[in-house]
């Protein structure tokens, strides 16, 4: 990614210090249970370690770690049973989730052979689930349950410790990036309109503005020959374009992408919403001309870039590409009543990672249509097979909502007039998925993913704390 994050992930086991003296060697045997855990948390996160807790003052210390680190996401290893005041004083301060992760050392008992410190060392990690949770659900904290087993490996479990951690990186990558805004919403469109400061109190998600004037000029210096050729190779790479692409054809819109990775990295952005509505002549018309694959080229290294100012769908975009690898914009095109399957798309610029089907395809247009100007239109290409979308609304009071669905890209025809478009099928139907989302209230703009990702957007929504409504899956 241009901007580059990393979730931090807090790591910490319990046990009950009483049993510690009583059976000395359930102290390595812990340790080295402990040791195997944190090599189970993947390295694309950064693990904040807050080691074995079995008081109080080493639950405290741990929170102060995590606290001060800002972790994103609480791991909690069970040992064995152990009291609850070993959990709250290093979560009390946190607003994250804590994910208990009861994974048992035997796979099953030796009955006859077990004896206590055995028992209590290898069988008995989910002696306290119940009390932890319920003193997590008193103290109003957000949690999460893992059950498994270490004998013989346990795929499920490392799955789902995968899946947190990269919904974890939403988070960091919302808190650590920021998100830029550029011109203005597309006129009329309410549903686009959003206030900034409520979008940072509650999504972490904080707003650069520029203005378009300031873009216009962003090229201009730059002069590096090499970077620039290098960057047409990469466009021409990127896209087929009709009539033949060459190093030349596509050297202005190389400088404008070179100025714009240089600008991400200077002002941190992960985000891009950007509407242009002005006369689109000189200077502002030729970028306004190659803006479209210019932030394709954005999108491909993980900069979301939404059109039509829709900074809701950028949030969508940029949570798809972190927890799946593809975010496209898409809105709701047409219904194919014949076939039962609804058409979705998108003009503007796309996600080449989710251009599978065939390579991305680049052509110059006289018009955008219902925006001012013409020039470069990119087509991407979505396979068949399974495809997960994702909406982000507000309420009345300003509270932000997920609003989700599965389906199944279908083979068959798209439109070819130069727009992004799939044949998605939904389990529900046609008729009824467009009733469904459309009364779930979501913007008019929805992000596409492939594959199938409502369980790890809902663990997003837990991490962020807000809501998330399942229309199909």
């Amino acid at each position: 990614m241009l901007v580059d994050t990393k979730a931090k992930v807090g790591v910490f086991s319990i046990a009950l210090g009483a049993y510690l003296p009583q059976f000395p060697q359930l102290v390595p045997e812990f340790e080295g249970q402990y040791a195997a855990f944190k090599k189970t948390i993947p390295d694309s996160v950064e693990l904040i370690d807050g080691g074995m807790v079995t008081t109080k003052e080493q639950a405290m210390a741990a929170g102060d770690k995590f606290r001060a680190a800002d972790v994103d996401l609480v791991f909690l290893q069970m040992l064995t049973y152990a009291t609850s005041y070993n959990v709250l004083p290093a979560v009390r301060d946190l607003d994250v989730p804590v994910v208990i992760v009861n994974v048992q050392k035997k796979k099953a008992p030796d009955y006859a052979n077990t004896d206590i410190p055995t028992w209590l060392g290898t069988l008995y990690a989910c002696g306290a689930t119940g009390e932890a949770v319920a003193d997590l659900e008193r103290a109003g904290k957000r949690h999460a349950m893992i059950t498994g087993v270490v004998e013989g490996g346990d795929p499920q479990v490392q799955a789902e410790i995968d899946d947190w951690c990269r919904a974890a990186q939403v988070r960091r990558r919302f808190r650590d990036t920021n998100l830029a805004q550029i011109g203005r919403p597309y006129p009329g469109m309410m549903d686009l309109y959003i206030d900034e400061t409520n979008l940072y109190n509650r999504m972490f998600v904080y707003t650069k503005q520029f203005d378009w004037e300031k873009m216009w000029c962003i090229a201009d210096d730059v002069t590096d020959e090499a970077a620039i050729r290098a960057k047409a190779e990469d466009i021409l790479d990127t896209f087929e374009i009709e009539g033949g692409g060459t190093v030349e054809k596509v050297w202005d819109m190389a400088r404008y992408v070179v100025a714009f990775e240089k600008w991400v990295k200077d002002e941190k952005i992960g985000l891009v919403a950007s509407h242009y509505d002005g006369f689109a002549k000189g200077v502002a018309g030729k970028l306004d001309s190659m803006l479209i694959p210019a932030f394709s080229m954005l999108i491909k290294q993980g900069t979301a870039c939404a059109v039509e100012g829709d900074i809701k769908v950028a949030m969508a975009m940029s949570i798809l590409k972190t927890i799946a690898g593809t975010g496209q914009l898409s809105e709701m095109y047409s219904i194919d009543f014949n076939e039962d399957i609804c058409i979705i798309g998108h003009s503007g610029s796309g996600d080449a990672a989710i251009s599978t089907a065939h390579k991305p395809t680049m052509k110059i247009v006289p018009v955008f249509h219902g925006k001012a100007g013409g020039g470069y239109l990119t087509q991407f290409y979505p396979p068949t097979g399974d495809v997960t979308y994702l909406a982000i609304t507000q309420d009345k009071d300003g509270h932000f909502k997920f609003i989700t669905a599965e389906g199944v890209n279908q083979p068959g025809p798209i439109f070819t007039f130069g727009d992004t478009n799939m044949r998605t099928k939904f389990s529900c139907g046609a008729r009824e998925f467009v009733n469904r989302w459309s009364e779930a209230g979501p913007t008019h703009h929805m992000a596409a993913a492939i594959g199938r990702h409502i369980g790890t957007i809902q663990k997003v929504a837990e991490i962020l704390n807000i809501p998330c409504e399942v229309i199909t899956r």
